[in-house]
């Protein structure tokens, strides 16, 4: 048979073609970025530095995407992967690669980041990896459709069967099998998110380190509802698993994509877990936040410690506290520590930790983030440190300038989300606070996620020059530059060829921290269901954003 042709220029490229690239760097999510013809090729599979032929899965009018068909000289850096479900399993992204190459690539990741979004040439210090790059999961939230119980494939809601994940603890292999087992032979219907239609919808597991794990299923049914032959699941669970301590219910009758749902019934033995954590014990329900790697977690807070630079006679304000984790720790070595947090019953377990642990000099609020600091700094209370650690998409701007009003001289960000730090970095740096030190901590091993810890130092405005400008006189930023949706739109369609809603521009916008209005585009029904944008409207949209300066 006569070999494909390789395609060698972009103006001849077409889907399925074989095409012979060298990845030079690689995209954030870990894909490979190659050149051809000076454009983009976005290689899945590949590794930096190494020649391999790739088959070409979609073209774009100044880009494409593929993935690694065969390689032509393998890297030192190339690993066979050792899961049988990669990369179909949409979970883990490098595991093709060394550990040691994928650190590398995480420690660039922020650094790009920083520099390309945040305008920070801020160099990460370091990046601490992983003692263990398997089994340190302490939570596992399972899809169950389709008589399947897995993860989904990579960008989509196909649930993949997966007997065992080599993130999560054997534990969790063992309460899967158990509970499929019992829907097998009771039939019991597993959920169609389409038809809103079966019962079984998710398989959750919480584990600690001494080796107990919490099983919890849920059902989409009424609460209270009795669930067929939950006696025998109950048991077959219990023999799966020694170490187990419980069995919950959550009834979630909700079309959502969240995955726990209220209220929560116990069918057998304890509904928390005790985990320890840098000498501190708490206790865990199962909907309360905990960071998936105990053992990285402990590194990430003792990087948070240092940083904070603690005398032991400090103010500390921690917003975002959850359940007190980074609170409790930082109470230790700090005068008072105010923790801050929306979500009561957060806010509840924090005040439980406290106690549990004999911590007399931190107190928790409830409310929003930017309502707790606007209270704190109407009541003159002025923290020496303030420690954030919100959610991926970071810290809405009232919250900074909040923040910035409060005067502290240290600001301890944790992210896990480089490109919402480098968003929110820049708008510190307005304040006259300046990024010190990027530390990076692989909190999520073979996935292409990683977490950072920024320390922010406020500036001594004495030794500082103000400088008084008029709108004419200034040279604009490139992040002060906006475009229309519909000039958007138009960039991309004369570019790629390819039409965008403005729903799909504002999910992007979001991503890359610059949505103007917190709820724009959001469904009117909390059933509603969102199409979530293509990654190759997403690139095209992203190429917009930079050619309007917005990125």
């Amino acid at each position: 048979m006569k070999a494909p042709a390789l395609v060698e220029s972009m103006a001849d490229l077409k889907k399925n073609e074989l095409v012979e690239l060298t990845c030079s760097a690689y995209a954030s999510d870990g894909m490979g970025v190659a050149r051809l013809d000076g454009m983009a090729v976005f290689v899945s599979g590949a590794v930096a530095g190494e020649p391999c032929r790739a088959r070409i899965l979609k073209v774009l009018k100044n880009a494409a995407f593929a993935k690694v068909e065969e390689v032509l000289d393998p890297s030192p850096e190339r690993v066979a992967p050792d899961c049988p479900h990669y990369p179909a399993c949409g979970g883990c992204r490098v595991r093709h690669m060394t550990y040691a190459e994928e650190l590398r690539f995480k420690k660039r990741k922020v650094e790009d980041a920083l520099r390309r979004i945040g305008g920070v040439d801020l160099p990460v210090s370091i990046i601490h990896g992983a003692a263990s790059v398997d089994r340190y999961r302490n939570k596992a939230q399972l899809p169950v459709a389709g008589g399947k119980i897995g993860f989904y494939r990579g960008r989509s809601h196909d649930v993949l069967d997966v007997p065992d994940c080599r993130l999560q603890p054997e534990a969790v292999a063992s309460i899967r099998a158990a509970a499929g087992e019992w829907m097998r032979a009771f039939s019991v219907p597993s959920y169609d998110e389409r038809a809103h239609a079966g019962l079984a919808r998710h398989l959750y597991v919480r584990t600690n380190a001494a080796g107990e794990a919490l099983a919890c299923l849920v059902v989409n049914a009424p609460a209270g509802r009795k669930l067929p032959h939950e006696e025998d699941l109950v048991r077959r669970l219990r023999d799966a698993c020694p170490g187990l301590a419980g069995v919950v219910l959550s009834s979630n009758t909700a079309r959502t994509n969240v995955v726990l749902g209220e209220p929560y019934r116990t069918l057998w033995g304890r509904d928390t877990l005790e985990e320890t954590l840098c000498g501190l014990t708490f206790r865990l329900s199962v909907p309360s936040f905990f960071q998936v790697n105990r053992d990285q977690c402990e590194v990430l807070y003792a990087r948070v410690l240092d940083m904070a630079g603690l005398t032991g006679t400090e103010t500390v304000l921690d917003l975002y506290c959850g359940i007190g984790t980074i609170s409790l720790c930082l109470a230790r070595h700090a005068g008072r520590v105010i923790g801050a947090e929306i979500v009561p019953e957060a806010i509840e377990d924090a005040r439980q930790n406290a106690l549990r642990n004999h911590i007399a000099n931190a107190d928790f609020l409830c409310g929003d983030a930017s309502q707790i600091a606007a209270q704190l700094a109407a009541e003159g209370i002025r923290p020496d440190v303030i420690v954030v650690d919100p959610p991926r998409r970071g810290l809405a701007p009232e919250v900074i300038d909040t923040i910035a009003r409060m005067s502290p001289q240290r600001v301890v960000y944790v992210s896990c989300d480089p490109a919402t730090l480098s968003r929110d970095l820049k708008l510190f740096t307005h304040h006259a606070y300046a990024p010190l030190r990027a530390e990076a901590v692989d909190m999520f091993p073979r996935t292409e996620h990683v977490e950072t810890v920024c320390l922010l130092s406020k500036l001594n405005v004495k030794q500082h020059i103000e400088v008084e400008l008029t709108m004419d006189e200034m040279d604009l930023t490139a992040a002060e530059k906006k475009a229309s949706y519909e000039e958007i739109k138009e960039y991309v369609l004369e570019k790629f060829g390819m039409k965008v809603s403005h729903l799909y521009i504002a999910q992007v916008k979001r991503k890359c921290g610059i949505i103007e209005r917190e709820n724009y585009n959001k469904p009117k029904s909390e059933d509603s269901r969102q199409p979530q944008c293509p990654p190759e409207k997403e690139a095209a949209i992203r190429t917009a954003l930079e050619h309007f300066g917005m990125i």
